[in-house]
């Protein structure tokens, strides 16, 4: 065998490996990203549907204004 040869097949091999291992593991980023980006948005639907639900934001928006009226006036 050719000492050449075998060098650049060993590298090629290394090299192939590690690129697989290194997109392995942006895909997996990218997984846990959409995993924590689902979980937020849950988290808001709820948040919002409680929110509509109570009335609150109707009351948030009231305290709004009503501290806006009585700075301005």
């Amino acid at each position: 065998m050719n000492p050449s040869t075998h060098t650049s097949t060993h590298k090629s091999t290394h090299t192939s490996t590690h690129e697989t291992r290194r997109r392995s593991q942006l895909g997996q980023a990218t997984a846990e990203y959409a995993l924590v980006l689902l979980g937020a948005a849950a988290l808001a639907l709820l948040l919002v549907a409680w929110a509509t639900g109570s009335g609150k934001i109707g009351e948030l928006f009231d305290a709004v204004i009503g501290q806006l009226i009585s700075k301005a006036g």
